[in-house]
């Protein structure tokens, strides 16, 4: 449908509208010929934006495939992902990098934007193409070693000296490995000590927080959190930002929602790193968030194989289903009580990840000229997740059979409908 025409929707500052859309754009007056589409009781949103996917392919189509990965980020209201970098090969050059962006293009969801290793192969010990991965055809600004931290300060200083011309940004895992081994897979509490589990202790995320942002102040570069889950680094970032450094970063929806509890009987679905925290970092998460002090929600949507997930917790794979589910999760967390506004949402899910990833298409207003990527949803209506309904090649969604807000009607990009209920 390139002519739409979306009567009676409400708009994040509740006021009501109808919105035209001809050519991908909103456009000032009804199209002639276009078709109309009753919004009567549904909310438009900006088009969603996710600064941290993980899409699998190339290397692991088992788990994921661009294709299937992008249905699922359009089934929940998204119309841009970027894709990180731990794909087999890794993302660290600018052929494989323009790969991805192929494989995107020719999916068509939404807008697949990659991310590029910050070192070669993800091994933390050289740089990877920084600077010729952003002059490619995939113009890559957003930098991620995602899963494992570049432990060396060296080298992360060298990679934001780096980035600093073209303003690229750094993201960060933020595990320091003398803390947090690899085999980390539990919150560092009385739960992980009775299961016997490796813990994972909140200090190992604040100390490499502290860090980065002491070397992103004395390089004058951007640096962006990943999954931000405990209340030290939230405190962190509240210094950091009143000092004026240059830092951003995400929560995701499993650490607004899930705690550690949820480990108890071993299921692997749960295993996610960094891990599930107990509800006084969720809180604190939760109240970062609504504050500000976190910019944004990322899913960090990490599907797996069965084969790597059906083993001892310790030894399973880290990682959980998010696309399709993120909205309504914030919209339990959030916006049911009251911490964040439509408005909000539309800033901390669209714009601000938009902002901080330099999606400049995306995050847009919804005014007559900017690009149609919208989301429609009902607010009211809820259902009970069942992980077998799902776009994605995998099934390890840790919200599987738990009610939650169900909103995604439709979502549009460049003004094409690319799911409807």
């Amino acid at each position: 449908m390139s002519k739409l025409a979306i009567t009676g929707v409400t708009l994040p500052d509740g006021s009501r509208t109808d919105l035209f859309i001809e050519s991908g754009r909103f456009a000032k007056d009804h199209p002639i010929g276009s078709t109309v589409i009753d919004a009567d009781g549904l909310l438009a949103l900006p088009g969603l934006v996710d600064l941290h996917t993980h899409l699998r392919e190339p290397g692991r189509e088992d788990a994921e495939t661009v294709e299937s990965g992008s249905r699922a980020a359009a089934r929940g209201g998204f119309t841009a992902v970027f894709a990180m970098a731990n794909t087999q090969p890794v993302t660290d050059t600018a052929e494989t990098a323009e790969h991805v962006l192929t494989l995107g293009v020719a999916a068509n969801h939404c807008q697949v934007i990659p991310v590029g290793a910050i070192t070669k192969e993800l091994a933390g010990r050289e740089l990877a193409e920084l600077g010729l991965m952003h002059r490619s055809r995939a113009r890559v600004s957003v930098f991620s070693d995602d899963g494992r931290c570049v432990m060396d300060a060296s080298l992360m200083r060298r990679a934001f000296e780096w980035v600093r011309p073209f303003d690229g940004v750094l993201a960060q895992h933020a595990q320091d490995s003398t803390l947090a081994g690899a085999d980390a897979c539990c919150h560092e509490s009385e739960i992980s000590g009775r299961l016997g589990l490796p813990s994972w202790p909140p200090v190992a995320e604040s100390v490499i927080i502290a860090r980065d942002v002491a070397l992103a102040e004395a390089t004058g570069s951007r640096l962006h959190v990943c999954h931000v889950s405990t209340a030290e680094g939230v405190e962190v970032l509240r210094w950091a930002k009143r000092r004026g450094i240059r830092v951003t970063a995400e929560a995701t929806p499993h650490h607004l929602y899930l705690t550690t509890p949820e480990v108890i009987g071993y299921d692997t679905t749960f295993k996610v790193n960094p891990p599930l925290r107990t509800s006084e970092h969720v809180e604190a998460v939760r109240e970062a968030l609504a504050d500000g002090t976190i910019d944004a929600v990322a899913t960090d949507h990490a599907p797996h194989a069965p084969q790597d997930k059906d083993h001892a917790f310790v030894d399973a794979r880290p990682g959980m289903l998010g696309l399709e589910q993120a909205l309504g999760v914030v919209m339990e967390t959030m916006v049911a009580p009251g911490r964040l506004t439509w408005q909000q949402v539309a800033d901390r899910m669209s714009h601000a990840p938009a902002r901080i990833g330099k999606a400049t298409a995306q995050g847009r207003p919804l005014a007559p000229g900017e690009p149609a990527n919208l989301v429609l949803i009902d607010p009211a209506r809820r259902a009970t997740v069942d992980r077998g309904d799902s776009a994605s090649r995998s099934h390890n969604n840790p919200y599987h059979g738990r009610d939650l807000p169900d909103p995604v009607e439709m979502t549009l990009w460049d003004g094409r409908v690319t799911y409807r209920r």
